[in-house]
Protein backbone atom coordinates (compact mmCIF):
# COMPACT_ATOMS: atom_id res chain seq x y z
CA UNK A 1 0.00 0.00 0.00
CA UNK A 2 1.65 3.91 -0.92
CA UNK A 3 1.17 5.83 2.18
CA UNK A 4 -0.78 9.58 0.86
CA UNK A 5 1.42 12.63 1.73
CA UNK A 6 0.16 16.23 2.28
CA UNK A 7 2.94 18.52 1.19
CA UNK A 8 3.43 22.21 1.61
CA UNK A 9 6.85 21.86 -0.36
CA UNK A 10 5.66 22.05 -3.44
CA UNK A 11 2.80 22.94 -5.59
CA UNK A 12 1.47 19.36 -6.73
CA UNK A 13 -1.34 18.16 -4.71
CA UNK A 14 -2.24 14.09 -4.38
CA UNK A 15 -5.23 13.42 -2.38
CA UNK A 16 -6.59 9.73 -2.66
CA UNK A 17 -7.14 6.52 -1.04
CA UNK A 18 -5.66 3.51 -1.40
CA UNK A 19 -7.40 0.93 -3.05
CA UNK A 20 -6.56 -2.08 -5.01
CA UNK A 21 -9.45 -1.68 -6.79
CA UNK A 22 -11.31 1.32 -6.79
CA UNK A 23 -14.77 1.72 -8.08
CA UNK A 24 -15.48 3.17 -11.22
CA UNK A 25 -17.78 6.34 -11.86
CA UNK A 26 -20.66 4.28 -12.19
CA UNK A 27 -20.35 2.72 -8.26
CA UNK A 28 -19.45 6.16 -6.79
CA UNK A 29 -21.83 7.40 -4.26
CA UNK A 30 -23.68 9.99 -5.10
CA UNK A 31 -23.31 11.44 -1.41
CA UNK A 32 -21.19 14.65 -0.51
CA UNK A 33 -18.85 11.87 0.99
CA UNK A 34 -18.02 11.07 -2.82
CA UNK A 35 -15.66 14.34 -2.79
CA UNK A 36 -13.56 12.30 -0.07
CA UNK A 37 -13.00 9.64 -2.93
CA UNK A 38 -12.39 11.98 -6.19
CA UNK A 39 -9.74 10.53 -8.98
CA UNK A 40 -7.84 12.94 -10.77
CA UNK A 41 -7.03 11.80 -14.27
CA UNK A 42 -3.31 10.53 -14.19
CA UNK A 43 -2.54 12.11 -17.88
CA UNK A 44 -2.59 15.78 -16.14
CA UNK A 45 -1.56 17.04 -13.51
CA UNK A 46 -3.49 19.31 -10.72
CA UNK A 47 -2.17 22.68 -9.21
CA UNK A 48 -3.28 23.58 -5.67
CA UNK A 49 -3.80 26.92 -5.29
CA UNK A 50 -3.13 27.17 -1.69
CA UNK A 51 0.22 27.00 0.81
CA UNK A 52 -0.70 23.99 2.77
CA UNK A 53 2.86 24.14 5.30
CA UNK A 54 3.96 21.14 6.48
CA UNK A 55 3.06 19.97 10.34
CA UNK A 56 5.06 16.94 10.56
CA UNK A 57 7.38 18.10 13.43
CA UNK A 58 4.49 20.13 15.46
CA UNK A 59 3.69 18.90 18.62
CA UNK A 60 0.28 20.06 19.61
CA UNK A 61 -0.23 18.14 22.60
CA UNK A 62 1.41 20.95 24.46
CA UNK A 63 -1.35 23.06 23.93
CA UNK A 64 -3.86 20.30 24.79
CA UNK A 65 -5.54 20.23 21.15
CA UNK A 66 -7.41 17.03 20.56
CA UNK A 67 -7.24 15.75 16.79
CA UNK A 68 -10.60 15.74 15.08
CA UNK A 69 -12.97 13.03 15.79
CA UNK A 70 -13.05 10.95 12.90
CA UNK A 71 -15.84 11.48 10.54
CA UNK A 72 -19.23 9.32 10.44
CA UNK A 73 -19.21 6.04 8.77
CA UNK A 74 -21.25 6.29 5.42
CA UNK A 75 -23.93 4.67 4.30
CA UNK A 76 -23.97 0.32 4.08
CA UNK A 77 -23.52 0.95 0.11
CA UNK A 78 -20.15 1.83 0.34
CA UNK A 79 -18.96 -1.52 1.43
CA UNK A 80 -16.22 -2.79 3.86
CA UNK A 81 -13.38 -1.86 1.82
CA UNK A 82 -14.26 2.02 1.87
CA UNK A 83 -14.68 1.86 5.37
CA UNK A 84 -11.24 0.27 6.45
CA UNK A 85 -9.83 2.78 3.47
CA UNK A 86 -11.01 5.72 4.81
CA UNK A 87 -9.94 4.81 8.40
CA UNK A 88 -6.57 4.13 6.97
CA UNK A 89 -6.65 7.65 5.39
CA UNK A 90 -7.62 9.43 8.64
CA UNK A 91 -5.19 8.37 10.21
CA UNK A 92 -2.20 9.00 8.06
CA UNK A 93 -4.05 12.60 7.65
CA UNK A 94 -3.62 13.21 11.07
CA UNK A 95 -0.42 11.76 11.83
CA UNK A 96 1.11 14.31 8.32
CA UNK A 97 -0.90 16.95 10.36
CA UNK A 98 -0.29 16.86 14.33
CA UNK A 99 2.45 14.49 14.63
CA UNK A 100 3.71 11.13 15.00
CA UNK A 101 3.49 11.86 18.80
CA UNK A 102 -0.24 12.00 18.78
CA UNK A 103 -0.82 8.62 17.71
CA UNK A 104 -1.30 7.20 20.94
CA UNK A 105 -5.09 9.05 21.12
CA UNK A 106 -6.11 7.11 17.91
CA UNK A 107 -9.64 5.91 18.49
CA UNK A 108 -10.09 2.06 18.49
CA UNK A 109 -9.92 0.33 14.82
CA UNK A 110 -7.17 2.45 13.60
CA UNK A 111 -4.04 0.61 12.03
CA UNK A 112 -0.91 0.95 14.31
CA UNK A 113 1.37 4.20 13.13
CA UNK A 114 4.01 2.07 13.62
CA UNK A 115 3.08 0.49 10.10
CA UNK A 116 2.63 4.14 8.17
CA UNK A 117 6.29 5.85 7.57
CA UNK A 118 5.98 9.79 7.98
CA UNK A 119 9.11 11.25 7.35
CA UNK A 120 9.93 13.74 10.99
CA UNK A 121 12.88 14.08 12.09
CA UNK A 122 13.13 13.88 15.64
CA UNK A 123 15.79 16.75 15.82
CA UNK A 124 13.87 19.25 14.61
CA UNK A 125 12.22 22.09 16.46
CA UNK A 126 9.83 25.02 16.00
CA UNK A 127 7.73 27.29 17.95
CA UNK A 128 5.53 24.56 19.48
CA UNK A 129 8.39 23.17 21.22
CA UNK A 130 9.23 26.81 23.06
CA UNK A 131 7.12 25.48 26.17
CA UNK A 132 9.58 22.46 27.44
CA UNK A 133 12.70 24.14 26.34
CA UNK A 134 12.29 27.03 28.17
CA UNK A 135 11.64 25.41 31.35
CA UNK A 136 14.93 23.17 30.49
CA UNK A 137 16.85 26.39 29.63
CA UNK A 138 15.97 28.12 32.86
CA UNK A 139 17.22 24.94 35.14
CA UNK A 140 20.57 24.72 32.89
CA UNK A 141 20.67 28.44 33.82
CA UNK A 142 22.46 27.26 37.36
CA UNK A 143 25.65 26.43 37.75
CA UNK A 144 24.89 23.33 40.43
CA UNK A 145 23.06 21.47 37.13
CA UNK A 146 19.71 20.71 38.21
CA UNK A 147 18.14 17.35 37.50
CA UNK A 148 14.67 17.28 37.22
CA UNK A 149 14.55 13.65 37.83
CA UNK A 150 16.44 14.25 40.85
CA UNK A 151 13.71 13.46 44.06
CA UNK A 152 13.66 15.88 46.54
CA UNK A 153 15.96 18.47 44.57
CA UNK A 154 14.96 22.16 45.33
CA UNK A 155 15.04 24.46 42.52
CA UNK A 156 15.37 27.19 44.37
CA UNK A 157 18.74 29.29 43.81
CA UNK A 158 21.09 28.89 46.60
CA UNK A 159 23.12 31.92 47.73
CA UNK A 160 26.57 31.04 48.25
CA UNK A 161 28.52 31.78 51.56
CA UNK A 162 30.53 34.85 51.70
CA UNK A 163 34.12 34.97 52.10
CA UNK A 164 35.70 36.41 54.82
CA UNK A 165 39.58 36.73 54.53
CA UNK A 166 41.42 34.76 56.60
CA UNK A 167 44.34 37.50 57.04
CA UNK A 168 44.28 40.83 58.35
CA UNK A 169 45.23 43.80 55.83
CA UNK A 170 47.47 45.52 58.20
CA UNK A 171 48.95 45.10 61.62
CA UNK A 172 50.59 47.79 63.84
CA UNK A 173 52.61 47.22 66.84
CA UNK A 174 51.76 48.06 70.23
CA UNK A 175 54.84 47.66 72.74
CA UNK A 176 53.09 47.10 75.99
CA UNK A 177 49.79 46.22 75.40
CA UNK A 178 48.52 44.77 78.50
CA UNK A 179 47.82 41.05 78.30
CA UNK A 180 45.23 41.13 81.78
CA UNK A 181 41.54 39.61 81.10
CA UNK A 182 39.79 42.69 83.04
CA UNK A 183 41.38 45.57 80.70
CA UNK A 184 39.26 47.19 77.88
CA UNK A 185 42.71 48.62 76.55
CA UNK A 186 40.60 49.36 72.70
CA UNK A 187 37.74 51.85 71.36
CA UNK A 188 36.92 53.08 67.81
CA UNK A 189 35.22 56.15 67.64
CA UNK A 190 32.54 57.42 65.00
CA UNK A 191 35.58 59.67 63.62
CA UNK A 192 37.64 56.70 62.66
CA UNK A 193 39.93 57.33 65.60
CA UNK A 194 41.25 54.45 67.17
CA UNK A 195 42.29 55.01 71.13
CA UNK A 196 45.04 52.77 72.29
CA UNK A 197 46.25 52.40 76.01
CA UNK A 198 49.62 51.13 76.26
CA UNK A 199 51.16 51.22 79.63
CA UNK A 200 50.70 54.16 80.98
CA UNK A 201 50.41 56.24 77.86
CA UNK A 202 46.96 56.60 75.31
CA UNK A 203 47.75 56.73 71.73
CA UNK A 204 45.37 58.04 68.72
CA UNK A 205 45.37 55.77 65.16
CA UNK A 206 43.83 57.90 62.51
CA UNK A 207 42.50 55.07 60.24
CA UNK A 208 41.78 57.52 57.11
CA UNK A 209 45.41 58.98 57.34
CA UNK A 210 47.54 56.42 59.72
CA UNK A 211 48.68 59.44 61.40
CA UNK A 212 49.68 58.26 64.99
CA UNK A 213 49.52 61.11 67.82
CA UNK A 214 49.77 60.84 71.67
CA UNK A 215 47.34 62.28 74.01
CA UNK A 216 48.43 61.61 77.63
CA UNK A 217 50.69 60.51 79.87
CA UNK A 218 49.41 59.31 83.32
CA UNK A 219 52.93 59.15 85.14
CA UNK A 220 55.10 56.50 86.32
CA UNK A 221 52.82 55.85 89.23
CA UNK A 222 49.73 55.06 87.33
CA UNK A 223 48.48 53.12 84.32
CA UNK A 224 45.65 53.08 81.94
CA UNK A 225 43.30 50.02 82.62
CA UNK A 226 40.25 51.52 79.97
CA UNK A 227 39.41 53.66 77.26
CA UNK A 228 35.81 54.32 76.25
CA UNK A 229 34.87 56.93 73.56
CA UNK A 230 31.86 59.30 73.53
CA UNK A 231 29.00 57.62 71.01
CA UNK A 232 29.30 61.58 69.60
CA UNK A 233 32.22 64.08 69.36
CA UNK A 234 35.64 63.72 70.12
CA UNK A 235 35.44 62.88 74.12
CA UNK A 236 37.22 60.23 75.63
CA UNK A 237 37.04 58.67 78.88
CA UNK A 238 40.41 56.59 80.23
CA UNK A 239 40.11 54.89 83.41
CA UNK A 240 43.11 54.87 85.26
CA UNK A 241 44.49 52.08 87.70
CA UNK A 242 44.25 54.76 91.01
CA UNK A 243 40.46 54.89 90.68
CA UNK A 244 39.66 58.30 88.44
CA UNK A 245 38.52 58.64 85.22
CA UNK A 246 39.27 61.49 83.00
CA UNK A 247 37.34 63.27 79.96
CA UNK A 248 40.24 63.92 77.08
CA UNK A 249 39.05 66.16 73.98
CA UNK A 250 40.73 64.56 71.53
CA UNK A 251 40.62 67.24 68.65
CA UNK A 252 42.19 69.55 71.28
CA UNK A 253 44.59 67.02 72.80
CA UNK A 254 43.37 68.73 76.16
CA UNK A 255 42.24 67.32 79.12
CA UNK A 256 38.59 68.34 80.06
CA UNK A 257 37.91 66.89 84.10
CA UNK A 258 38.79 64.08 86.33
CA UNK A 259 36.28 62.43 88.06
CA UNK A 260 36.63 60.56 91.06
CA UNK A 261 34.85 57.77 93.28
CA UNK A 262 36.26 54.54 92.99
CA UNK A 263 39.01 53.06 95.49
CA UNK A 264 40.84 50.82 92.44
CA UNK A 265 41.17 50.34 89.14
CA UNK A 266 38.63 51.41 86.92
CA UNK A 267 38.40 48.62 84.41
CA UNK A 268 35.03 48.92 82.60
CA UNK A 269 33.58 52.10 80.78
CA UNK A 270 30.24 52.28 78.75
CA UNK A 271 28.91 55.75 77.01
CA UNK A 272 25.21 56.20 76.63
CA UNK A 273 23.95 59.20 75.18
CA UNK A 274 24.31 61.61 78.03
CA UNK A 275 25.66 59.34 80.65
CA UNK A 276 29.21 57.35 81.49
CA UNK A 277 29.27 54.29 83.14
CA UNK A 278 32.79 52.92 84.90
CA UNK A 279 33.16 49.61 86.69
CA UNK A 280 35.71 48.97 89.09
CA UNK A 281 37.70 46.57 90.91
CA UNK A 282 35.90 47.83 93.99
CA UNK A 283 33.07 46.09 92.73
CA UNK A 284 30.93 49.26 92.32
CA UNK A 285 29.63 50.54 88.77
CA UNK A 286 28.93 54.79 89.02
CA UNK A 287 26.63 56.73 86.76
CA UNK A 288 28.60 59.76 85.71
CA UNK A 289 26.90 63.25 83.80
CA UNK A 290 30.07 64.99 82.31
CA UNK A 291 27.61 68.17 82.47
CA UNK A 292 26.92 68.08 86.08
CA UNK A 293 29.25 69.13 88.89
CA UNK A 294 29.42 66.23 90.74
CA UNK A 295 31.72 63.69 90.06
CA UNK A 296 29.02 61.09 89.78
CA UNK A 297 24.87 60.87 90.14
CA UNK A 298 24.62 57.18 91.39
CA UNK A 299 25.97 54.38 92.71
CA UNK A 300 25.20 50.62 91.45
CA UNK A 301 26.05 47.92 93.50
CA UNK A 302 25.39 44.07 93.27
CA UNK A 303 28.49 42.47 92.02
CA UNK A 304 30.66 40.58 94.32
CA UNK A 305 33.39 40.95 92.60
CA UNK A 306 35.87 43.23 90.12
CA UNK A 307 33.38 44.80 87.41
CA UNK A 308 35.14 43.84 84.15
CA UNK A 309 32.43 44.30 81.85
CA UNK A 310 29.97 47.20 80.91
CA UNK A 311 27.61 48.13 77.77
CA UNK A 312 24.22 50.07 77.44
CA UNK A 313 21.77 49.34 74.76
CA UNK A 314 20.95 50.77 71.56
CA UNK A 315 18.22 52.90 72.93
CA UNK A 316 20.20 54.06 76.08
CA UNK A 317 17.58 52.18 78.49
CA UNK A 318 19.29 49.29 80.01
CA UNK A 319 22.89 49.02 81.00
CA UNK A 320 24.16 45.49 81.07
CA UNK A 321 27.23 44.67 83.17
CA UNK A 322 29.71 41.62 83.96
CA UNK A 323 31.74 40.53 86.94
CA UNK A 324 33.95 38.27 87.84
CA UNK A 325 31.76 37.11 90.48
CA UNK A 326 30.36 34.74 87.27
CA UNK A 327 27.07 37.27 87.08
CA UNK A 328 25.26 38.79 84.47
CA UNK A 329 23.01 42.09 85.61
CA UNK A 330 21.11 44.54 84.18
CA UNK A 331 19.83 47.64 85.33
CA UNK A 332 17.51 50.42 84.05
CA UNK A 333 18.13 54.31 83.73
CA UNK A 334 17.15 54.79 87.53
CA UNK A 335 17.46 51.80 89.38
CA UNK A 336 20.36 51.15 91.46
CA UNK A 337 19.60 47.64 92.04
CA UNK A 338 19.84 45.29 89.12
CA UNK A 339 16.31 44.81 87.32
CA UNK A 340 17.44 41.38 85.80
CA UNK A 341 20.20 38.78 87.16
CA UNK A 342 21.47 36.29 85.18
CA UNK A 343 24.00 33.46 86.95
CA UNK A 344 24.02 30.82 84.30
CA UNK A 345 28.02 31.45 83.44
CA UNK A 346 30.56 29.81 85.67
CA UNK A 347 33.46 32.09 85.03
CA UNK A 348 34.23 35.73 85.00
CA UNK A 349 31.76 37.98 82.23
CA UNK A 350 33.82 39.99 80.05
CA UNK A 351 31.88 39.59 76.76
CA UNK A 352 29.14 41.64 76.51
CA UNK A 353 27.26 42.85 73.34
CA UNK A 354 23.65 44.23 72.99
CA UNK A 355 22.04 43.49 69.01
CA UNK A 356 21.49 46.55 67.01
CA UNK A 357 18.76 44.15 64.93
CA UNK A 358 16.81 43.09 67.82
CA UNK A 359 15.32 45.16 70.94
CA UNK A 360 16.13 43.02 73.98
CA UNK A 361 18.93 40.41 72.60
CA UNK A 362 21.39 40.19 74.87
CA UNK A 363 24.99 37.85 74.02
CA UNK A 364 27.35 37.16 76.82
CA UNK A 365 30.17 35.44 77.28
CA UNK A 366 32.21 33.64 80.07
CA UNK A 367 35.69 33.10 80.99
CA UNK A 368 37.97 30.01 80.82
CA UNK A 369 35.92 27.54 82.94
CA UNK A 370 32.91 28.34 81.30
CA UNK A 371 33.95 29.25 77.45
CA UNK A 372 29.89 29.48 76.18
CA UNK A 373 28.16 32.41 74.63
CA UNK A 374 24.58 32.87 75.71
CA UNK A 375 21.62 34.79 74.47
CA UNK A 376 19.57 36.70 76.46
CA UNK A 377 15.68 38.75 75.89
CA UNK A 378 15.97 41.22 78.13
CA UNK A 379 12.00 41.60 77.29
CA UNK A 380 10.78 38.75 78.49
CA UNK A 381 13.62 38.13 81.12
CA UNK A 382 14.28 34.62 79.11
CA UNK A 383 17.53 32.72 78.38
CA UNK A 384 17.14 31.41 74.14
CA UNK A 385 19.97 29.60 73.85
CA UNK A 386 23.77 29.01 74.61
CA UNK A 387 27.02 28.14 72.54
CA UNK A 388 29.87 26.31 73.87
CA UNK A 389 32.89 27.97 71.91
CA UNK A 390 35.61 25.36 73.66
CA UNK A 391 38.05 28.29 75.14
CA UNK A 392 37.41 31.45 76.97
CA UNK A 393 35.66 34.02 75.59
CA UNK A 394 37.18 37.68 76.04
CA UNK A 395 35.42 39.71 73.79
CA UNK A 396 31.91 40.17 71.69
CA UNK A 397 30.33 42.41 68.73
CA UNK A 398 27.36 42.51 66.71
CA UNK A 399 27.70 43.45 63.02
CA UNK A 400 25.84 46.73 62.24
CA UNK A 401 25.11 45.17 58.40
CA UNK A 402 24.64 42.11 58.72
CA UNK A 403 22.75 39.55 61.66
CA UNK A 404 26.39 38.10 62.77
CA UNK A 405 28.89 38.50 65.58
CA UNK A 406 32.53 38.55 66.40
CA UNK A 407 34.18 36.40 69.27
CA UNK A 408 37.29 36.47 70.46
CA UNK A 409 38.99 33.90 72.29
CA UNK A 410 41.75 33.46 74.63
CA UNK A 411 43.01 29.83 76.01
CA UNK A 412 43.48 27.86 74.63
CA UNK A 413 42.88 29.09 70.72
CA UNK A 414 43.18 32.63 70.85
CA UNK A 415 40.90 32.66 67.53
CA UNK A 416 38.54 35.13 65.91
CA UNK A 417 35.07 33.67 65.39
CA UNK A 418 32.62 34.78 63.29
CA UNK A 419 29.53 33.82 63.45
CA UNK A 420 26.03 34.05 62.04
CA UNK A 421 22.77 34.37 63.88
CA UNK A 422 20.85 32.83 65.49
CA UNK A 423 21.87 29.49 63.73
CA UNK A 424 25.55 29.85 65.62
CA UNK A 425 26.75 28.54 62.68
CA UNK A 426 31.00 29.67 62.01
CA UNK A 427 31.54 31.86 58.77
CA UNK A 428 35.10 31.74 59.53
CA UNK A 429 37.63 31.35 62.12
CA UNK A 430 40.50 33.45 61.93
CA UNK A 431 43.97 32.91 63.48
CA UNK A 432 47.26 34.52 63.79
CA UNK A 433 47.48 35.94 67.63
CA UNK A 434 50.09 34.33 69.26
CA UNK A 435 48.92 35.39 73.01
CA UNK A 436 44.77 35.37 74.60
CA UNK A 437 42.84 38.24 72.06
CA UNK A 438 41.47 40.09 74.67
CA UNK A 439 40.95 43.49 73.25
CA UNK A 440 38.23 43.91 70.30
CA UNK A 441 36.64 47.15 68.26
CA UNK A 442 34.52 47.68 65.21
CA UNK A 443 34.88 50.22 62.67
CA UNK A 444 32.17 53.16 62.19
CA UNK A 445 31.12 51.30 58.98
CA UNK A 446 30.42 48.05 60.44
CA UNK A 447 32.89 46.56 58.07
CA UNK A 448 36.35 45.71 60.24
CA UNK A 449 37.93 45.02 63.15
CA UNK A 450 39.96 45.45 64.99
CA UNK A 451 42.12 42.73 67.93
CA UNK A 452 44.63 43.14 70.55
CA UNK A 453 46.30 40.71 72.51
CA UNK A 454 49.49 40.14 75.00
CA UNK A 455 51.45 39.63 71.82
CA UNK A 456 51.75 43.10 71.23
CA UNK A 457 49.55 43.58 68.18
CA UNK A 458 47.04 45.43 66.81
CA UNK A 459 45.47 42.81 63.74
CA UNK A 460 42.93 44.81 61.21
CA UNK A 461 40.54 42.42 59.91
CA UNK A 462 37.69 42.81 56.86
CA UNK A 463 34.96 40.39 58.54
CA UNK A 464 31.42 42.40 57.50
CA UNK A 465 29.93 43.43 54.71
CA UNK A 466 29.01 46.74 53.76
CA UNK A 467 25.23 47.77 54.64
CA UNK A 468 25.18 48.92 50.46
CA UNK A 469 26.69 45.51 49.21
CA UNK A 470 26.23 42.94 51.48
CA UNK A 471 26.87 40.72 49.22
CA UNK A 472 30.50 42.24 47.63
CA UNK A 473 33.20 40.39 48.43
CA UNK A 474 36.44 42.59 49.72
CA UNK A 475 39.45 42.44 47.95
CA UNK A 476 41.52 43.66 51.08
CA UNK A 477 43.74 41.40 51.80
CA UNK A 478 47.23 40.38 51.37
CA UNK A 479 47.68 42.72 48.78
CA UNK A 480 47.61 45.52 51.14
CA UNK A 481 49.36 43.39 54.28
CA UNK A 482 51.41 46.24 56.31
CA UNK A 483 53.16 46.47 59.53
CA UNK A 484 53.80 49.17 61.53
CA UNK A 485 54.28 51.01 64.93
CA UNK A 486 51.65 52.74 66.69
CA UNK A 487 54.18 54.70 68.69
Amino acid sequence: MDNPSISGMNNQSSLSSSQSNPPSKSQEPTTPSSLNYYHPSPSRTIYSDRFIPCRSASNFALFDISPPPPPPPSDASRGEDNSSSSAAYTALLRTALFGSDLGFVVPPGTPDKKSFSVNTSPASHNIFRFKSETRQSLHSLSPLGFDDHSPGVSHSPVKAPRKVPRSPYKVLDAPALQDDFYLNLVDWSSHNVLAVGLGNCVYLWNACSSKVTKLCDLGIDDSVCSVGWAQRGTSLAVGTSNGKVQIWDASRCKRVRTMEGHRLRVGALAWSSSMLSSGSRDKSILQRDPRAQQDFVSKLNGHKSEVCGLKWSYDNRELASGGNDNRLFVWNQHSTQPVLKYCEHTAAVKAIAWSPHLHGLLASGGGTADRCIRFWNTTTNSHLSCMDTGSQVCNLVWSKNVNELVSTHGYSQNQIIVWRYPTMSKLATLTGHTYRVLYLAISPDGQTIVTGAGDETLRFWNVFPSPKSQNTESEIGASSFGRTHIR
